[in-house]
């Protein structure tokens, strides 16, 4: 499907009618009947979204699941649509966890509903099925954001509307992919929480600071005050703090820059003036180069 011809259309073609399409996941027990005839198709012809956000799967919720499907087989189908790549073939759009579990308990066929579904609809209804049932890890849920903003366009204020979610949610869940891919599997593995990461996007050496606040295992507030702390050196400490202070406004600024560059931003504004400086800091050779295709 062209992501381009979807752009016009605004978020797909109305995330609420999409989500009114997909309805609860479920192994077992009784639900609506489904708005279209359902399909039972083999279960190979039956593929995985290469698009899907989430990327982990808890493989005790997953063997439940599985046990569930074992005793009652899948009560609700699978969401799919015609594989693009794979003629015969179909791609699912909601119920993948329900796809490994029949899997693992060898079933040959599945149950299924086609939609006629493109590119950034299968996206958004990804994104907001697993939302909408805390299935995301933040980095999932940031890059799942990302997703939309980067391969269609969509501003951080389209999806905050669209997804039910504050713009500075938005911001915030997608700064967290700036830190450093260590820091990012911890946040993953559940080691630190989205706001234990929050306190480290600005600092210096965020890798460090982490392991630190799990070995020992510090509160939020205490990995603020610690990340405080490694930003002002021990000689000249008062100064670098006055340089910090910072009004809420600038400081927002070189977030969602920080966010969409996935850079680190800072601007030093001119008290009471209308110059400054904005100082982009990239870690290597291919984020300058990105960067320069980016400004270009």
């Amino acid at each position: 499907m062209n992501a381009k011809k979807s752009k016009s259309r605004g978020l797909g073609r109305g995330l609420s009618a999409l989500m009114a399409e997909v309805p609860e996941e479920a192994g077992g027990g009784t639900t609506n009947s489904p708005r279209n005839a359902e399909l039972r198709v083999p279960i190979e012809r039956v593929l995985p979204n290469p698009e899907q956000p989430r990327r982990h799967f808890d493989t005790v919720k997953l063997a439940d699941l599985a046990e569930s499907v074992r005793e009652k087989g899948i009560i609700q189908p699978l969401i799919v649509r015609p594989d693009p790549k794979t003629d015969g073939s179909y791609q699912i759009v909601a119920g993948e966890r329900r796809w490994r579990a029949a899997q693992k308990v060898k079933l040959h066929e599945v149950p299924v509903i086609v939609r006629e579904f493109n590119d950034i609809e299968v996206l958004e209804v990804a994104i907001i099925e697993n939302i909408q049932r805390a299935d995301l890890n933040p980095v999932e849920e940031a890059a799942g954001y990302r997703q939309l903003v980067e391969k269609f366009g969509h501003t951080q204020e389209k999806l905050a509307q669209a997804l039910g979610k504050s713009r500075s949610h938005i911001a915030n869940q997608m700064r967290l992919l700036t830190l450093p891919k260590d820091v990012q599997q911890m946040l993953s593995a559940g080691d630190l929480s989205a706001g234990h990461a929050r306190a480290l996007i600005t600092s210096e050496d965020p890798s460090r600071l982490a392991r630190e606040i799990v070995k020992k295992g510090l509160s939020v507030r205490d990995a603020e005050r610690l990340a405080k702390q490694s930003a002002i050196p021990a000689t000249g400490r008062s100064s670098k703090r006055q340089k910090r202070s910072k009004d809420a406004d600038t400081v927002a600024i070189e977030r969602d820059l920080s966010a969409n560059l996935r850079m680190k931003v800072e601007i030093d504004h001119v008290a009471g003036g209308e110059s400054g400086q904005l100082t982009i800091s990239y870690k290597s050779l291919d984020d300058l180069d990105d960067l320069c295709q980016r400004l270009s």
